[in-house]
């Protein structure tokens, strides 16, 4: 029996470039992760202001997106690992049957922050989350949650997927 049918379930023409765009995500999320830890030291400040509207403050999250389902102990923590892993070889699935690039760059986004995010949970026990914006007036005050690049990556990569999936050369066209 021939390997080829694996393989073709595990690469296809845009495979490699999908892959090459989740490393790059990676390496950017973690070099962004470790300037905020070691060079600024973020995690010995408590924040600092970059703009009127943007803060840099460090905060651990134990959970997945948006804090939910934190995880305290290393049984969780395993779990949303296993879950991440899941995701990502079901992704890496899709990547290798996606036809246009913006789905591969998409999913590549996507593979790429939750890697970022899952080399954190094995490094730290949690997620470093860093980025806080935030609109405060005399009479209102609104905090988005802190969030960092991955985060920004796989968020991108949804909404390239939406878009694809409505506007792309396969998308469903009305007659």
């Amino acid at each position: 029996m021939s390997a080829l049918p694996y393989r073709s379930m595990l690469w296809g023409r845009l495979t490699g470039f999908g892959l090459a765009v989740a490393l790059a995500t990676a390496l950017l999320d973690q070099a962004s992760k470790l300037w905020v830890l070691f060079v600024l030291e973020l995690g010995v400040r408590e924040s600092i202001s970059v703009t009127p509207f943007l803060d840099l403050m460090l905060t651990w999250n134990t959970g997945i997106s948006y804090g939910l389902f934190r995880q305290e102990g290393p049984l969780g923590q395993w779990a949303l690992l296993a879950l991440k892993a899941i995701a990502a070889a079901l992704l890496w699935i899709w990547l290798s049957r996606a036809s246009s690039r913006l789905a591969a760059l998409s999913l590549g986004l996507i593979i790429g922050g939750a890697a970022g995010n899952a080399i954190d949970r094995l490094a730290y026990g949690a997620v470093a989350d860093f980025v806080l914006f935030h609109i405060t007036t005399e009479s209102f005050s609104f905090q988005w949650y802190v969030f960092n690049l991955a985060d920004v990556a796989i968020v991108a990569g949804v909404i390239g997927l939406i878009y694809d999936a409505l506007f792309g050369a396969d998308a469903a066209k009305a007659p």
